[in-house]
């Protein structure tokens, strides 16, 4: 059963009023996994599950579960409240920082790397409305694993980031032994790697890329730096 197969099953079983436990071992899955896969699902434990565990505990799970909605919903609103409006600058920091943690640190290419399609959404909109390219310097190729299917991959991943098959770079299957049981029905996509072509501009070529690592250099300088300056850490002595 692949990851996405199983958290289908998973929402349908508690839809029907399935307890954790169940559901976990139909689909091979944990309580923490399922506890993020089924948090928005409302639960009412029907008959079976009832008739399973008793009806003070089947109570006390339906109960858990109103409650943990009402957080999580709570929290969102307090959430959205507190964000407001993402301002351009608040775009600007937001990529930088996710291209400091997954973007390649080179003074010649610009790539950056992820299997989470809304980061990899978010990362490029950063490159069009902070960065300035458009969407034809865009280049990206995926690596899958030889249980993703390859022609769904790439439909998926182009339609997901609106970047046209021929901007595609040959896929990339990865065949070693010991990541076929790590990633085995993890990644049906496989992840997406993404870069720029300059198309011949210099502002969008090896400029680019020593552009963001200076801008990286300074947001980790400035951080360090300011938590010297409060006590929160001292520099490394050699």
């Amino acid at each position: 059963m692949t990851k996405i197969h199983a958290r289908f099953t998973a929402v349908e079983l508690r839809k029907a009023g399935h307890s954790y436990n169940y559901i976990a071992k139909k689909v091979q899955a944990s309580k923490s996994t399922l506890s993020l896969w089924l948090a928005d699902i409302p639960y009412t434990p029907n008959a079976e599950t009832i008739a399973r565990i008793g009806k003070a505990l089947a109570a006390s799970g339906e109960k858990k579960s109103k409650l943990k909605r009402e957080s999580i919903d709570q929290a969102r609103r307090k959430a959205r409240t507190e964000l407001g409006r993402l301002s351009k600058r608040d775009l600007f920091m937001l990529g930088l920082g996710l291209y400091i943690g997954e973007g390649m640190k080179s003074t010649q290419m610009t790539r950056f790397v992820n299997s989470n399609p809304a980061i990899i959404n978010l990362v490029i909109r950063w490159f069009i409305e902070v960065v300035g390219l458009q969407r034809k310097h865009l280049r990206m190729r995926i690596h899958i694993y030889p249980d993703c299917d390859e022609q769904r991959s790439l439909q998926f991943w182009s339609q997901t980031t609106n970047i046209p098959p021929a901007q595609f770079h040959k896929t990339q299957v990865d065949r070693r032994m010991n990541k076929r049981v790590m990633k085995s029905g993890k990644l049906p996509h496989g992840t997406a790697h993404l870069s720029v072509n300059s198309l011949g501009e210099k502002r969008f070529g090896v400029f680019l890329a020593r552009k963001i690592l200076a801008w990286s250099d300074i947001v980790l300088r400035t951080t360090v730096l300011r938590a010297w300056s409060t006590g929160m850490t001292r520099p490394f002595q050699g």
